[in-house]
C-alpha cells in the first residue's frame, strides 16, 4: 500500500515516501522523466538488482540526450567494482568517487543521498541504491527507510551545492581544506525550507547548528534515529524537552552493525529516568532519519550520532510548517505501532551486568573512539 504524503509549502510540492517499492518507482520515474540533466549522489550504490535497474535507467537517459552525473562514496560503495559503472561511463555519463585518496582523510565519509532532475525536482532521504532499501514490508532483508521528493524553486539551491561537490570530486585533487570551506561557508537561506549541510569543520556546520538550537528551545520532540549515540550536550537537550512537553524516540532493534544498537542502549537508563518515551523498532532493520521539533521537521541523510553531527558530509532539509510536522508525527506513530516500548520494566529485563558492560564498550567504540581518532587525525591544521 502506498503511503505517499503530498503537501505544498512556499511554492514547492513535498512528497514523503515511506514504502520501499514506492521509493524505487519514484526514483525511476524521476530519472525517466528528466529532460536535460540528472545529478545523483549515493553513499552506497550496489551492483545488485536495484543497482542494475537504476544504472539501466541512467544509460537510457543518456541515450535521449540527458546529461548525467553520478557520484558515490569510496568507502560506502567500496564493494561495488568500477566495472559495474563502466557501461554508464561508456554512455557518456560523468562518474566519480568521493574520498579516493588513501590517507587519514579516508575516515571522512560523504553520507549524503540525493537525485536532482533538471534543477527542479529532487529526491533525498536515508535510502541507498541497494535491494534492501526498496524491499516490501514482507521481505526479511528490508530496510525501513524514508524518502522525500521536492518539486519547485527550492531545488535550485540544492543544485548549487551539488555543483560545488561535483567540482570537488570530479574536477579537483579532492583537497580536504576545500571540502571544509565548502561546508563551512554554505549559505543557509531564510524561509520555511532550508538546506543544511554537515561536514568536517571545527565550528558547527549549518546542520548541527540549527538542530542544536531547535532542540534547545523545543517543547515537543519526536525522533526516529537509525543510529543513536549523541554526546552529553545533545542528550541533555532531548531529556529537557521530555520534561517540558514530551519526547518520543524510536531506535532499531536490528541493524547492520549491532554495536550501534548497543551504543544506543547504553543511553537508555538516563533517558527513561527523564521521561523520554523510548521504543525499539522490531519489524525489520531501521534506517530512517527523521526529527520533528514543535513545527520543524528534519529529513535527510544524517543519523543522530557524533559522526553524523560533526564529521560526515550530510544533507538535511529543515522544513518549518505545522501541517507538515503533523504529517511527520503521524508517520512516527505508524512506526511506533511496529515497535516495542522500552519502559523501566523492559529495560530491567534487558540490562544485566554483562549486557551493560557490552553496551558501554559499544558506546566507547562508536561514540568516543571513532569520533575522537577521526577528529585528531584530520583537524590538526584547521584554526578554530
Amino acid at each position: 500500500m502506498s503511503t505517499e504524503r503530498n503537501m505544498a509549502i512556499a511554492g514547492n510540492r513535498l512528497h514523503l515516501i515511506e514504502e520501499g517499492p514506492d521509493r524505487l518507482v519514484t526514483l525511476l520515474r524521476v530519472i525517466n522523466e528528466a529532460q536535460r540533466q540528472l545529478c545523483l549522489y549515493f553513499y552506497i550504490f550496489a551492483g545488485d538488482g536495484a543497482g542494475e535497474r537504476v544504472r539501466a535507467a541512467l544509460i537510457e537517459a543518456r541515450r535521449r540526450g540527458v546529461a548525467v552525473t553520478l557520484m558515490i562514496d569510496a568507502f560506502g560503495s567500496g564493494s561495488t567494482a568500477g566495472a559495474f559503472f563502466a557501461p554508464l561511463e561508456d554512455a557518456g555519463a560523468r562518474f566519480g568517487r568521493f574520498g579516493t585518496r588513501r590517507s587519514t582523510r579516508y575516515l571522512i565519509r560523504n553520507h549524503q543521498k540525493m537525485v536532482i532532475a533538471d534543477g527542479e525536482r529532487a529526491v533525498i532521504g536515508g535510502f541507498n541504491v541497494e535491494d534492501g532499501y526498496f524491499a516490501g514490508s514482507d521481505d526479511g532483508d528490508r530496510w525501513c527507510d524514508l524518502a522525500l521528493m521536492i518539486e519547485g524553486p527550492a531545488v535550485a539551491q540544492l543544485q548549487g551545492w551539488y555543483d560545488g561537490l561535483a567540482h570537488w570530486v570530479l574536477d579537483s585533487p579532492q583537497r580536504f581544506r576545500a571540502l571544509r570551506r565548502l561546508v563551512r561557508h554554505w549559505p543557509v537561506q531564510d524561509g520555511p525550507l532550508q538546506w543544511l549541510m554537515g561536514g568536517p569543520t571545527q565550528r558547527l556546520s549549518s546542520w548541527a547548528r540549527r538542530v542544536k538550537a531547535d532542540l534547545h528551545h523545543g517543547q515537543r520532540l519526536d525522533m526516529i534515529a537509525a543510529y543513536f549515540s549523541p554526546g552529553r550536550g545533545m542528550l541533555r537537550r532531548i531529556t529537557r524537552i521530555a520534561g517540558r512537553g514530551g519526547a518520543r524516540l524510536i531506535v532499531p532493534l536490528y541493524s547492520d552493525n549491532m554495536m550501534t544498537v548497543g551504543a544506543a542502549r547504553h543511553l537508555y537508563a538516563r533517558m527513561i529516568r527523564r521521561g523520554v518515551a523510548l521504543y525499539e523498532y522490531e519489524s525489520s532493520r531501521l534506517h530512517i532519519k527523521l526529527i520533528v521539533v514543535d513545527d520543524v521537521v528534519y529529513v535527510g541523510s544524517a543519523n543522530f550520532d557524533k559522526r553524523s553531527l560533526f564529521l560526515n558530509v550530510e544533507l538535511m532539509l529543515r522544513i518549518e510548517d505545522a501541517a507538515f510536522a503533523e504529517a511527520a508525527r503521524e508517520l512516527v506513530m505508524r512506526r511506533e505501532k511496529e515497535s516495542r516500548r522500552i519502559d523501566r520494566e523492559a529495560y530491567r529485563a534487558l540490562s544485566g551486568p554483562v549486557a551493560q558492560l557490552r553496551w558501554l564498550i559499544s558506546y566507547l567504540i562508536v561514540g568516543v573512539v571513532d569520533y575522537t581518532v577521526t577528529r585528531r587525525l584530520n583537524f590538526r591544521d584547521e584554526p578554530r
